[in-house]
């Protein structure tokens, strides 16, 4: 069934597109996090299924990915070979961070997916239920250290609309930043925070381990059916995290299209459909002027929330 799908996805794409020898894969932020997930994700399928011959990957993290992105921007320009993973959190991040540089400097490509986010404790934590935590926060929000990655991020302002929906400041947040989802989760496996937001697929296999335990997840609808959303713990808050793929300035228009050509090859190939529902995420596919509309409605309603929660 995958050599059928790949072959059939190959013959709808012009020759040039059918395979690149190699991709370079820039990751603004550490190993171990949701960007670095979803680039190493393309890289099993691609590779596996016959797209790409190799994948090079550069991470570097730092003030919610625009350190990276800025180091994109002045390093790759024009280069028919390279991507860089970005999302949600650049988004808030570039506004909260002031930076000099943003996503109009680079080339969107395509968003691949979309991700709800968790609430998780230790396991031996005292808090057993979103509700308990809730009311933690709720006396008294400094005395909780919830950790995330990068101040400005989906996770901060997971925990800002929280706070909200519990009738306090969400200036009040004692969010704990850091570069990216891997030290994240070392921090709330090692008990120095008592909560962590991130993605679903960043905590699942702690999750599943029983190393953590989810208290609630940020999606309209149950990641898993065993944990509650946000909303169905009394509290109304939804929010998702997307992700995708961004080419650099001055790139060729057929590099740019060789490089669409082949996330949405991608995309068709059934062990791409397999690794979604195993990480957890959804299929958020756009391309083209639709990803664009999004990326200028997303950017604009970011920017409000963050001034609303007073975290720009």
């Amino acid at each position: 069934m995958r050599r059928r799908s790949l072959l059939a996805a190959l013959a709808a794409l012009p020759a040039q597109a059918q395979q690149l020898a190699a991709l370079n894969i820039f990751v603004p932020a550490n190993p171990g996090g949701g960007w670095d997930g979803l680039g190493r994700a393309i890289e099993q399928v691609a590779v596996a299924g016959g797209l790409v011959g190799r994948c090079a990957f550069e991470n570097l993290a730092g003030a919610g990915g625009t350190l990276g992105l800025a180091r994109f921007i002045a390093t790759r320009r024009g280069r028919p070979d390279s991507l860089l993973v970005a999302g949600a959190t650049m988004v808030g991040a570039i506004v909260t961070n002031r930076s000099p540089v943003s996503l109009a400097d680079v080339v969107p490509v395509a968003r691949l997916t979309e991700e709800a986010g968790v609430i998780v404790v230790p396991r031996d934590s005292r808090f057993t239920s979103m509700q308990h935590l809730a009311e933690a926060l709720r006396a008294d929000p400094r005395a909780v250290p919830v950790a995330g990655a990068a101040g400005g991020s989906i996770d901060h302002v997971v925990l800002g609309l929280v706070l909200r929906a519990l009738g306090r400041p969400a200036r009040e947040a004692s969010f704990v930043a850091f570069p990216g989802g891997g030290p994240a989760q070392a921090a709330i496996l090692g008990s120095q925070v008592a909560a962590s937001i991130s993605g679903w697929g960043e905590f699942a296999e702690q999750i599943r381990g029983g190393r953590l335990r989810a208290l609630a997840t940020t999606g309209a609808t149950r990641t898993d059916p065993a944990v509650p959303t946000l909303r169905e713990c009394g509290l109304d808050v939804v929010l998702t995290n997307w992700r995708g793929l961004f080419a650099p300035a001055g790139i060729a228009p057929a590099a740019r299209e060789r490089l669409a050509a082949l996330l949405a090859a991608l995309h068709t190939l059934a062990a791409w459909q397999a690794l979604l529902a195993e990480r957890g995420w959804e299929d958020a596919w756009l391309a083209d002027e639709p990803f664009q509309a999004f990326l200028q409605q997303d950017q604009a309603a970011t920017a409000t929330v963050l001034r609303d929660l007073g975290l720009a």
